[in-house]
């Protein structure tokens, strides 16, 4: 394996949000939320399902229809 492919798979996961045609200083705390949750959901996805079950057993429990 050559340098310039062992380097390519050892940085992490980038977005697209420079393709997309956002222009910077613009807030938008949305979408940046939206694409942290989704990269770490790809970087942790134990972690993530964790925190998707524990947040819909809570919501069940309290939001329960009796």
């Amino acid at each position: 394996m050559n340098q310039e492919s062992t380097q390519f798979r050892n940085q992490p996961y980038q977005s697209s949000s420079s393709t997309r045609g956002s222009s910077r200083g613009q807030v938008q705390p949305t979408q940046d939320l939206m694409e942290y949750m989704r990269n770490y959901a790809r970087e942790r996805p134990e972690a993530a399902a964790l925190w998707c079950f524990g947040i819909g057993f809570v919501l069940g429990w309290k939001l329960k229809p009796w």
